[in-house]
This record gives C-alpha cells, structure tokens and sequence, in this order.
C-alpha cells in the first residue's frame, strides 16, 4: 500500500512518544510498525510478544500491529489478555518463551486518555529495549518507508484467554500476570513475606490506576496475604484516572498522605504507568531512588535469588554514589552509565553486573532486561521480613555504616526547548573558566559533558550530561531529558556526602541549599525556565 513519508523522531530507549491524536493520523502507526518490521532480519516464522500499559489507544494499535505482523511474515504472536502487559513482564515473557522480541505500548509515566500520550517501543530478544544501532534503522527506515503490508483479518478478541488465528500467524492470549509472578516467586522467599503479613505488617501500594494493579493484586494480596484493600487504585484506566502515573512525591500525593498520618502503614509503594520505576516509603519517611539501589545491593543476600552474592552493580550517571560504597565494600565493580535502561543490557548480558538503577525511581536485576517496580517492592518486603526493622531504622543504619549521600533532583518541564538548550549551552561555554574557582568552601575540581564507553561493545555515546564537580565529592549535573511529549525537561542533580552519623538526619535541601544556589547562579534557571521553582522535587 503506497503511503506518504513517516516524518518521525529520534528515537532512543523509550522507542516513539507522541500525542494520541498523532498516532490516530491515517497510516501513522502502520508505517510505524513496519519500519520496525523493516529493521530486522530473520523473523518469519518466529514469536512476537505484544503488550502494553492499557492507556488510551492501547487496544485498538495492537489489533493493527497484530495484522501488520501476520503479514510480515511471523508465525506466533503472544499477547496479554485486554492488551496489557506491564514493560518489566513483557521482558520475562520474551525470556521465558524465547521470543524473537517484542512491541511494547506504552508512554511510561507520562499521562493518558484521548488527549493524553501514547507511546511505542522495540524490545529484542534479551527481553530489553533494542540498542541504538536498531533504533538508528528504525528511524532510517521511517523516513523512507513507501508502503506496509497488513493482513486483511477481522478485529480478535483480546479479553479470551486461548489461541486464535490473524491471516497464517497464531495469535495467543495469555494471561499478562502469570509468567511474572511465577518468575518473582523464584527470587523471593514468599512464605517469609506472607508470613510478615499475617504477623499484622500493614503495607499500601498505590497502583496509580495504571498496569501494576492486577499484578499487585494477585502477588501481594492473593499469593502473599497482604489484607485486603493493600492495593490502592488498583483498577487499569485508559486514562489512568486522570492522574499522572509517575510515582514520585508530587503526582503520588494520596500515598504520601496516606504514610504521612500517625497510624500510616508500616510500608509505602506505587509503580507507575508501565510498571518499571517505583517508589518506596515508609512512615514518615522517603527513600531516595539512590538509596533503595544501594539498600538493596546490601542486603541482597538476604534474598533467595540473590544469596549467592552479586556479580556488580551498574547506576547511571546522575544516581548518587551510594551505590559505589557498597560495591567498594562488597570488593565488586560499579559501573556508571548514561541514562537510559538498554546501556544496562549489554553489562547483564555479560554477567559483569546483577542490580542495577536509575534516580528517576528505576531499579532492576538481571531477572529481566527492564527496570522492574514490583520487583523493587518485593526485594523491600523480603528484607523487612528478614530483619524484623521499619523502614526508617534499615535506612539509618545503612547511613551510619556508608555515610550518606544527601541527594535530590529538581525537574522543570515543559520548558522552552530553545531556551532549555540555550541555558545548556552558555553553562557548557563557561566549563572552561570553572575549574578550581572557589565557591564557599569547595573548589571546583571538573566540569565536563559525561561521555560513556562501553565496556563490552567499545560503543561510545557522547553528551550525556553536564556535570560539576568539587574537592569534598559533593557535585551538581544538568540534564535535558527526552521522556515527554511537549517541550523540554529540564532535570537538575544536588549531591553532597556526609561520613558524619551526628549530620546526617537532616532535611536534604536545608544540605544541599548552597550547591542549589548555586546552580542558579552558574546556569541562570529562571531566566531560561521562566520558572520560579521547578515542577518536581525529589
């Protein structure tokens, strides 16, 4: 069929994120689909695995990719029953069943609905995001696809648990929860958690009416006994219940409020959109995404899947160093990365790292090749189940023996893009004058653009974030991120480490509040945002 030109984006791990009504233009998503199509090699025959977060449009682009797919050439496609499969169960189901690799719907944490965001991704075989050389030939291929091909077939029904037929390809519908489950009860001591439960443990999850509800439900209060109404906001809505599903402490108010009261839970959580990042608190108290990663990396082996020790640890560039402590203690390698998942793949697939995370509330294993939120949740429990301690009292302890890294991340979105990569730009011309000035009493010891070699491809990707650096290991990066629809991010990074147990119950931005002056002064934020203080804090 012949079609005019795809004018499409760059694309980088998160695959394609536009407007719903952009994906709804006439061939958009067809011609989408076979350019991924277009890009691979070797797949007649094979399985395709199809899922996606239930937002708005989610059903109707699986019936066309599905007739795309039948008529390309592959000979089994896996779908979760509705359509949905959260992105980290999406990754176990291509492992378990060696698919040739996957479409995943879904714009994260980005909101839904009919005037919300939609988005679409390639994941390969691994089960993790496709690499930048397969997201270069995507992108070539949709600036000179002429046609697609598609199987004319009736609409299935995607709520029928079986097998069915699309043109040749068998199509069948699975259930999006059991291989997942199946696979966390693996990695986790199920009996020690459900144990904690029936002690009296009270927990809330908020699953932000997003994917992770029927998961939560099923693992946490069917097969771990969590009472019931444990899971809040539990139902998938097309537009997420008009809420925002990224689980932080703004857009997860009712959780906060919720751990915040006298009688709160003993133990907080939420995932967001797609179900890879998650949040965790617990009374009163926040824990840094940071944090949670290097928690984890410590007491790992008090965790089944994990008591054998850890291979590594790899964060991306912008995480705290907390993470590095515990490696440098535990005589493993910590790698820093770029941010962004699929720099993870090749170090899993190498066996050169085990946990690995993300500040922007992302944490996984090498279980998958995704991050993986109620993964994160479950790795918590098993820990509280063991050590018999709150929340506040794990992370204090962790505190005192590493020391602390006081960190925090300021977002501004929706900015300006002109004005975002201008106010870059001018703080990048001024590196070259910024090292060993004298701002209080730190020196400023780099000041560089973070670039990344890859350890096991030799892959080198440039411009990753611009970093400052001082003496006393304290630093501020500036980032523009690429994970929403309309302008520009702006995501702002404060890091300062305190060794000193009598310092470090303090409130993170009273520490950080000179580095955050900081960087005003040095990269001008207002004038550029236009804004007076960011969006999100963190």
């Amino acid at each position: 069929m012949n079609t005019s030109p795809f004018k499409g984006q760059k694309l980088g791990t998160s695959g394609l994120r536009k407007k719903v009504t952009e994906f709804q233009q006439p061939h958009y998503l067809e011609n989408f689909t076979q350019s991924i199509f277009n890009s691979l090699d070797k797949f007649q025959g094979k399985t395709l695995v199809i899922g996606g977060d239930g937002r708005y449009y989610n059903k109707t682009a699986i019936q066309t990719i599905l007739k795309i797919a039948a008529a390309n050439g592959f000979g089994r496609a896996l779908v979760g029953q509705n359509g949905l499969l959260s992105t980290p169960a999406a990754s176990a189901v291509i492992r378990k069943h060696k698919a040739f690799g996957g479409i995943i719907l879904s714009a994260s944490h980005n909101p839904g609905g009919p005037d919300g965001d939609f988005g679409i991704k390639y994941n390969i075989s691994n089960g993790g995001p496709a690499p930048e050389k397969v997201t270069d030939a995507i992108y070539e291929h949709s600036q000179k696809i002429t046609e697609y091909h598609r199987t004319d077939a009736p609409d299935i029904d995607l709520s029928q648990l079986g097998k069915t037929q699309v043109g040749e390809m068998t199509v069948e519908i699975i259930d999006p929860v059991a291989d997942y489950a199946e696979l966390m009860e693996q990695l986790f001591d199920f009996e020690k958690i459900k144990a904690l439960f029936q002690s009296g443990f009270t927990m809330r999850f908020d699953a932000m009416h997003a994917i992770t509800g029927p998961y939560a439900k099923v693992i946490l209060e069917d097969k771990l006994a969590a009472p019931a109404g444990s899971v809040m906001n539990g139902v998938p809505l097309e537009d997420f219940g008009g809420g925002h599903p990224d689980p932080n402490l703004t857009y997860a108010s009712d959780l906060v409020d919720a751990m915040s009261d006298m009688n709160a839970p003993k133990f907080g959580a939420a995932s967001d959109g797609d179900g890879d990042r998650n949040m965790i608190l617990g009374q009163r108290f926040f824990v840094t995404p940071s944090d949670s990663l290097a928690i984890l990396a410590a007491n790992a082996h008090l965790v089944p899947g994990y008591k054998g020790g850890l291979a590594g640890i790899a964060r991306s560039m912008p995480t705290s160093a907390a993470a590095d402590r515990v490696a440098e203690a535990l005589g493993i390698n910590c790698f820093e990365t770029p941010t962004g998942w699929k720099f993870f793949g090749n170090l899993l697939d190498a066996d050169k790292v085990t946990l690995c995370g993300e500040e922007s509330f992302g944490t996984g294993s090498n279980h998958v090749r995704e991050k993986d939120g109620l993964w994160a949740v479950l790795f918590w429990l098993n820990i509280l189940a063991v050590r018999q301690e709150s929340v506040a009292k794990i992370v204090a302890e962790h505190w005192a023996k590493y020391g602390r890294n006081f960190y925090s991340r300021h977002d501004y979105e929706g900015v300006d893009a002109q004005q975002a990569q201008a106010l870059m730009e001018k703080l990048s011309n001024k590196f070259s004058q910024l090292k060993g000035q004298i701002f209080g009493a730190d020196i400023v010891d780099y000041c560089d653009d973070f670039s990344y070699t890859d350890p096991i491809d030799k892959s080198i990707s440039k411009n990753q974030g611009l970093r400052i650096g001082f003496d006393d290991d304290s630093r501020i990066v500036f980032r523009l991120s690429g994970t929403g629809t309309e302008g520009a991010t702006l995501r702002v990074y404060f890091e300062l480490f305190e060794a000193d147990v009598a310092k470090q119950n303090i409130d993170a931005q009273i520490v950080l509040a000179d580095l955050i002056n900081l960087a005003e002064e040095l990269a001008e934020i207002k004038k550029y945002t236009g804004r007076e203080k960011p969006s999100v804090i963190t």
